[in-house]
């Protein structure tokens, strides 16, 4: 009897557990919209806009979706812009990719990480759920992201959509430049990010 008692309080312990670190997504409404918040990957800088990855998103999810991306942008920059972006939204999901340019001029990955942190804050105040996509650091040793991403992903529970850049950035029939996807680029980042919100539930 002991022993039965004992197995069922560790399965509650590791319930609770995996409850507290579970990733919480709701499902859109076909008529919800998105925003994608990001620099130059999101805005699609080395392509025409018909091809950046929230047209290609919008066009295959049948959603709505704001391209709210600015070229050059710092994460520090990003975070005081983003109210005023969120401020009339009705925007149900908001897709995160930020961050390339502090990781190319090799700011701090803390400052970086407490950024991508205020941001997702800021959303889910305003009741958007956030999706983040992590950006890969270019090094002599390849191509990874930061582990930050993930942190944040964990710290703040919610989906992450990672690998996705480092796969399209590693192919040279992909990009624009060394570090921009060209059409067929953005167009891979589109399908599988909407692949990966069919796979979070979220579409």
């Amino acid at each position: 009897m002991r022993y039965i008692v004992a197995l069922v309080a560790v399965a509650i312990v590791i319930f609770i557990f995996a409850k507290e670190g579970s990733v919480m997504t709701q499902k859109l409404q076909s008529t919800d919209s998105i925003i994608t918040f990001g620099d130059s990957l999101t805005y699609g800088y080395g392509a025409d806009t018909k091809d950046s990855y929230p047209s290609v998103l919008s066009n295959i999810s049948r959603h709505k979706v704001i391209n709210a991306g600015l070229s050059g942008e710092l994460s520090a920059q990003g975070l005081k812009r983003l109210p005023s972006v969120l401020k009339d939204s009705d925007a149900k999901l908001m897709i995160l990719c930020h961050g390339g340019n502090d990781i190319i001029q090799r700011r701090s990955q803390k400052e970086l990480k407490s950024n991508l942190k205020a941001m997702v804050k800021i959303a889910k105040d305003r009741d958007i759920q956030v999706l983040l996509v992590d950006v890969p650091d270019i090094s002599v040793l390849g191509l990874s992201a930061p582990s930050l991403y993930k942190e944040v992903a964990d710290e703040e529970k919610i989906p992450l959509v990672d690998g996705i850049l480092e796969d399209i950035i590693s192919d040279d029939s992909l990009k624009s430049d060394y570090i921009h996807p060209n059409a067929k680029g953005y167009h891979m980042m589109a399908n599988e990010i909407y692949e990966r919100l069919l796979g979070f539930d979220i579409l």
